[in-house]
């Protein structure tokens, strides 16, 4: 990789756009704190912002947005639909589309390979999968209010299963997925780039509490070599490895550390360093679901 200027780097989706390399992550950023975020973020040169129904912060989202002061046209916007709403795309997707009041959305994923019956959370409805929630968010292209549809957090055998049904006409354009050196799912990025997706990473840092990256020697000795912030070379080993990130914060300060990723990258010693770590977790899990979604092949 020859472009050190990380903060202005596109890449290219296989529908013709191009997603921005880095982005502001809003999972778990309070209603009352997300506005600001957004917009200092906006303001501070970032130009795509990711959020989803479930975060409960679409309409704080959208009102960072415009308190920017940021033309619409120079910001991607990533949402996603939430489980219980597999059966009712039109319908979620219109909640986002009303709650974050834009013209259009860039990017629509379907957040997890899981229909959730929304009357019991425990259940997963009996007549319906991800191969039906894919044939009707390839509806929405016509619409005219999403330019970009996805997927997130699915694993090798969803994506087989969902390219072989003849009803997929659509291959989606990115697929959404935890991604750091505890989980580096090296085998899922393989297969993704096989097929044209392109692959967003999130919980980039491994999370925010007791956080076993933060204790590897590796990591530290990296740092101080490089003269950067532990958080900046985990965000640049996803960077070199082609995918796009979405640092999540609410605080100014580390919103404005996080985009300080031009002029500089990691030596090739330095991202198999990172690459050779032992240390294996997910941030995320699917206990909550009521079916189970990841099985390993993401390593």
């Amino acid at each position: 990789m020859t472009n050190l200027g990380h903060t202005t780097q596109k890449f290219s989706l296989n529908t013709g756009d191009a997603i921005p390399a880095i982005g502001l992550g809003t999972w778990k950023s309070p209603p009352d704190q997300v506005r600001k975020a957004v917009c200092h973020a906006l303001q501070s040169g970032y130009s795509h912002i990711d959020t989803a129904l479930n975060y409960r912060n679409e309409v704080e989202v959208g009102q960072g947005i415009r308190d920017s002061g940021i033309p619409r046209d120079q910001i991607w916007v990533t949402t996603k639909l939430d489980n219980p709403w597999h059966h009712r795309v039109r319908e979620g997707f219109d909640k986002s589309f009303s709650d974050l009041d834009l013209k259009y959305i860039d990017l629509y994923l379907v957040h997890f390979p899981c229909s959730t019956d929304p009357n019991d959370p425990s259940k997963h409805l009996p007549d319906w999968d991800f191969v039906k929630t894919w044939q009707e968010m390839q509806k929405l292209l016509d619409t005219g209010k999403v330019r970009n549809i996805g997927v997130s957090n699915f694993q090798i055998r969803h994506l087989k299963r969902l390219l072989t049904d003849p009803s997929c006409k659509v291959v989606p354009a990115v697929n959404q997925i935890e991604l750091h050196p505890g989980n580096p799912s090296t085998k899922l990025l393989e297969y993704c780039l096989s097929r044209g997706i392109h692959c967003t990473a999130y919980s980039c840092l491994g999370g925010a509490t007791d956080n076993p990256l933060f204790k590897e020697p590796v990591l530290s000795q990296i740092a101080h070599a490089t003269g950067k912030t532990p958080a900046q070379i985990l965000l640049m080993w996803s960077l070199q490895r082609g995918t796009s990130i979405i640092p999540k914060s609410v605080t100014t300060t580390r919103i404005e550390e996080n985009f300080q990723l031009d002029g500089w990258e990691l030596a090739k010693n330095e991202m198999e360093a990172l690459d050779g770590l032992k240390t294996r977790f997910k941030v995320v899990n699917d206990s909550w679901m009521p079916i189970k979604v990841f099985f390993g092949d993401d390593e």
